[in-house]
């Protein structure tokens, strides 16, 4: 199923909404990462692999963090090909004083 593509139909249909609790990053090795883990993303890199994971767990494993975020979903259907949203959403936070 392909996605909108067009930067004003996505701005137009999206409605955020934050996701309830706290949410870090933490990059581990490999060999590191516990096994009881939940985590909502996993991707790999150079330095190690990252986990997004709740604060909650993080503190529940001793898992350090540097940065707690919140989870914002904008529930519209974009193309991975789509040009300026990403934009659209970091330049309104940076506005906010949020980081992104």
């Amino acid at each position: 199923m392909s996605g909108e593509t067009e930067l004003s139909n996505l701005i137009k249909g999206m409605k955020p909404q934050l996701q309830a609790g706290e949410y870090v990053f933490c990059t581990l090795p490999d060999n590191q990462i516990p096994k009881d883990v939940q985590p909502i993303c996993i991707f790999r890199e150079v330095e190690g692999t990252t986990l997004i994971i709740t604060k909650q767990e993080a503190d529940r494993l001793f898992i350090p963090y540097s940065f707690v975020a919140a989870w914002i979903t904008l529930t519209v259907h974009s193309s991975l090909e789509a040009v300026g949203l990403t934009a659209a959403i970091s330049g309104e936070l940076t506005k906010a004083g949020i980081s992104c």
